[in-house]
């Protein structure tokens, strides 16, 4: 009995770690100087969503216990976003149905982004990632490259490489790296 607590102890620790990790990525500063991700709640949203859909992508892919860690990562970032909304002073009744809202969305972040990586598809994904990241017409075409590198460095890791090293994510070029 008592072994099964420090078990889920360490668990929870492990997807903790993780979930950092991904949330530093998310908040890499070139990625709203160079890339155009907004710097405001909503554009960090956008980021955040976006780098848990890259990683659960990749664990998703592993064998088991993979699939359970991208579970455990994904309630890790849907516990923060609710936290997140109480720090704001968001009032305890209106919490769930923003929650709703923000579910909604991320979820159709993960099944259009998901199409457009799985097909290769740059222009759907820079499309998709200009309508939901900046909220226009404009593909986002730095971004959609940011994430198909992303996704392909992701992919040279198995899930000890991701627990004990962390996520790797492509360093976004500030405007003096740019040519």
């Amino acid at each position: 009995m008592i072994f099964g607590y420090f078990r889920k102890n360490r668990q929870r620790r492990v997807i903790a770690t993780l979930y950092e990790q991904v949330a530093t990525a998310a908040r890499a500063a070139a990625l709203y100087t160079s890339l155009g991700v907004p710097d405001t709640i909503e554009g960090r949203f956008e980021a955040l969503s976006l780098h848990i859909i890259l990683t659960v992508r990749r664990l998703q892919a592993l064998p088991p216990p993979a699939p359970d860690v991208a579970g455990d990562l994904t309630d890790a970032f849907f516990r923060d976003l609710d936290a997140s909304l109480r720090e704001m002073g968001v009032g305890d009744m209106a919490v769930p149905k923003r929650m709703k809202r923000l579910a909604e969305s991320f979820f159709g972040r993960v099944k259009a982004y998901g199409a457009a990586l799985d097909g290769g598809d740059e222009a759907s994904l820079a499309g998709a990632l200009g309508r939901n990241v900046r909220g226009d017409e404009a593909p986002a075409h730095d971004l959609a490259r940011y994430s198909m590198a992303a996704e392909r460095e992701l992919a040279q890791l198995d899930l000890t490489a991701l627990l004990e090293r962390g996520p790797v994510f492509p360093h976004p070029k500030t405007p003096e790296e740019m040519p």
